[in-house]
C-alpha cells in the first residue's frame, strides 16, 4: 500500500524469509563462519544459539547455500520427537533404505544399522554427512543423548556424522546440565548470535530499503533510526515489524518522512502498548482520501525532492546536464552553470575545490585521476590500465551495489549517465549513510544518494594491488608464490592451517569460502579480484580508503 508513496517497488520490511533481503552483519558472518568451520572439521557438534528473531534462520539459510558440494544434508525443523521418531526422520532425510519389517515395530537398531552403512558408503565416496536440527531447544534430554550416540559412528580417521544444533538460549542451559556433559564435550564450535548494534541497525534498514528499490533519500530520520534500535533492541524481526508500521503510519498521515513521534506511535501499535490519548492510532484512515492526498504529495516529492517534517531539501529541480543536487541558497547563476557536464582534462595537482563537480568525459582520464590516489604518476601516452600493471596494480570494473562498495572500503570510479548524452565519470571518495562525495578535475561535490541514484546505475571501477608472483592466470591461486601468499593471509598466524592449505586444494577452497562469506563476497572458493582486495585489507596493506564519516 505505502510502497509507491515512498518510491519503493515493494514493501521492504516483510517478516517472510525472502532471500533477496538477506542482510549479513559482521555478527551473522561470524556465526556463518563458525558453521562452515565446523563442517570442515569433520564430526562432532556445532552449536548456534540466539534470541528469537536475531537471525538464526537467516544464517542457516545462507549456510545451506554455501555448503560445499561434497556434503549430504539432512534438515529437521520440528524436533519435538521421541528418540525413535528422530532416527526415523534422519533416515528419511538422508534417503536411507530400510529393510522391510512386516507387522513388527521397528527398534533403534533397525535404524542405526542402515544409517551406519549409509554413512560409511558416503565416506568411502569422499562425501560428508551433515545433520541440521533447528529449534533444538525443544529436544528432550533422552533425544539429545541419542544424538550423542550417533557421533560414535566413526572410522579410524574421522567421525561419520556432523550435527549442527540451532536453538534459543535455553539450548545452552540444557547442555550445561551434568547429565549432558558428555555431549557438551563434543561441541567443536559454538556461537551465540547477539542482536544488531546501533550502527548495524541503520545498515540493516538502509539495506532493505535499497533492495526494495529506494531511489531517493531514505524516509527514516536519523533520530528515528536510533529510536527504532532502542525500541527493537537490535532484533531484526522487531525492527521489521516496527519499520513497517512506522511507514504505514507516515503514509496514512501524508508525511514524507518517519520521525521519532511516528516511531513511538508505531511501537505502541506493534508491541501492544496503549497509545497516548493525544495520538491517533496508526491505521489507514479514509482510504480513498488518503490515497488521493498521497498521490499528490508523491508527485510533489518527485519534482522537488522536499522532505516534510522540517527536514532539509534533498534535491531541487535542475537541468539534466547537471548532477542533480541542489545548489546552496546563495549560489549564483554562474555557480549553477559550472555544474554542466563537459570534457575535462587530467586532474591538476591542486586540492579539490568544493562546489559543483566538473565530470570527466573519458574513462581513461578517470583511471589516471584515480591512480593519483595510489601515489602513481602515469606517462601521458598509453592506456592507464596497461600502465598500472607496471606498478603491480590492476584495474577492476563491475556493477556493484552500495553495500558491497561500503565493504570494499576503497575509492573508485562511478559512471554517470544522462538522457541523450554520453556517459561521464567521477571518483567516489566519500560514502556516508545518506550522501556521496564525488571528485573530478580538481572539483569536489557532496550529493545525496538519491541524486547519485538518478544518474548512476551501479558501474563501479577501482584499482587493486596484486600479490607477489601474480600472473593473471586462473592457476595462480593453486600454485607458487600466490598460493603461499594467500595461505599466509588466510591462516592468520596458524602454521598448521597454512600448511594444510598449501598441501590441499580442498582445504584452500573451504578456507576461501569461509573468508568470502565473512567479507560479504560471493563464496566461490577461488581467488577473485574482490577476494584479493579484501585479503589486502585484512593484511593492512597500505591502500587508499573511502572516507565514511559525514
Amino acid at each position: 500500500m505505502y510502497a509507491p508513496y515512498f518510491g519503493l517497488r515493494q514493501a521492504p520490511f516483510s517478516i517472510a524469509p525472502d532471500p533477496r533481503y538477506l542482510f549479513m552483519s559482521e555478527r551473522h558472518r561470524e556465526a556463518l563462519a563458525h558453521l562452515l568451520y565446523g563442517v570442515s572439521c569433520g564430526g562432532g557438534f556445532v552449536l548456534l544459539t540466539g534470541e528469537i528473531g536475531t537471525g538464526k534462520t537467516t544464517v542457516c539459510r545462507s549456510f545451506l547455500e554455501q555448503v560445499p558440494p561434497d556434503c549430504d544434508l539432512a534438515y529437521i525443523f520440528n524436533p519435538k520427537l521421541t528418540a525413535l521418531e528422530l532416527l526415523q526422520s534422519i533416515c528419511e532425510e538422508f534417503h536411507v533404505p530400510l529393510p522391510p519389517r512386516e507387522g513388527v515395530a521397528r527398534t533403534v537398531k533397525d535404524y542405526i544399522d542402515p544409517l551406519n552403512t549409509f554413512l560409511l558408503q558416503a565416506h568411502a565416496r569422499g562425501r560428508n554427512s551433515v545433520l541440521i536440527i533447528d529449534e533444538a531447544q525443544n529436544l528432550a534430554p533422552e533425544v539429545l543423548e541419542q544424538l550423542r550416540l550417533l557421533t560414535n559412528l566413526e572410522t579410524n580417521e574421522r567421525k561419520l556424522l556432523q550435527i549442527i544444533l540451532i536453538g534459543q538460549p535455553e539450548l545452552r542451559d540444557m547442555l550445561a546440565r551434568p547429565e549432558l556433559e558428555q555431549l557438551a564435550q563434543r561441541v567443536i564450535a559454538r556461537y551465540h548470535l547477539l542482536p544488531l548494534n546501533a550502527r548495524e541497525t541503520a545498515q540493516y534498514v538502509r539495506h532493505r530499503l535499497d533492495i526494495a528499490g529506494l531511489s531517493r533519500v531514505g524516509p527514516f530520520e536519523r533520530r528515528a533510526i536510533r529510536r527504532i534500535h532502542r525500541l527493537a533492541r537490535g532484533n531484526p524481526r522487531r525492527i521489521n515489524l516496527l519499520c513497517d508500521r512506522a511507514l504505514l503510519g507516515a503514509f496514512a498521515r501524508s508525511r514524507g518522512n518517519v520521525n521519532v513521534d511516528t516511531v513511538n506511535e508505531a511501537a505502541r501499535e506493534v508491541f501492544g502498548e496503549r497509545p497516548a490519548r493525544s495520538r491517533t492510532r496508526l491505521a489507514v484512515i479514509g482510504g480513498a482520501a488518503v490515497m488521493g492526498v498521497g498521490a499528490v504529495m508523491l508527485a510533489l516529492y518527485a519534482v522537488s525532492g522536499t522532505r516534510w517534517g522540517g527536514g532539509p531539501t534533498a534535491l531541487a529541480l535542475m537541468p539534466l546536464s547537471s548532477l542533480g543536487v541542489a545548489p546552496p541558497p546563495d549560489a549564483s547563476a554562474s555557480d549553477i552553470a559550472r555544474a554542466t557536464v563537459r570534457p575535462a582534462g587530467v586532474t591538476p595537482a591542486v586540492p579539490a575545490t568544493a562546489g559543483p563537480v566538473r565530470l570527466l568525459s573519458e574513462l581513461d582520464l578517470a583511471w589516471r585521476e584515480l591512480s593519483g590516489l595510489w601515489q602513481v604518476e602515469l606517462p601521458e601516452r598509453g592506456a592507464a590500465c596497461s600502465l598500472l600493471a607496471d606498478h603491480d596494480l590492476q584495474c577492476f570494473n563491475r556493477s556493484l551495489g552500495l553495500p558491497l562498495i561500503r565493504a570494499l572500503n576503497r575509492p573508485g570510479i562511478v559512471t554517470l549517465d544522462a538522457p541523450g548524452a554520453a556517459p561521464s565519470y567521477a571518483l567516489l571518495v566519500r560514502l556516508t549513510d545518506d550522501s556521496a562525495t564525488l571528485r573530478a578535475a580538481g572539483t569536489e561535490q557532496t550529493v545525496t544518494l538519491r541524486a547519485l541514484a538518478a544518474r548512476w546505475k551501479g558501474d563501479f571501477a577501482t584499482i587493486w594491488r596484486v600479490p607477489p608472483g601474480y600472473t593473471g592466470s586462473p592457476e595462480d591461486g593453486w600454485r607458487g608464490p600466490v598460493l603461499s601468499w594467500a595461505a599466509t593471509q588466510l591462516a592468520d598466524g596458524n602454521a598448521k592451517a597454512r600448511a594444510d592449505m598449501v598441501r590441499s586444494g580442498k582445504e584452500m577452497r573451504e578456507r576461501l569460502r569461509t573468508f568470502q562469506v565473512a567479507q560479504g563476497l560471493p563464496a566461490t572458493g577461488t581467488l577473485t579480484p574482490l577476494t584479493y582486495m579484501q585479503l589486502n585489507r585484512a593484511a593492512d596493506v597500505d591502500e587508499p580508503r573511502l572516507i565514511t564519516q559525514p
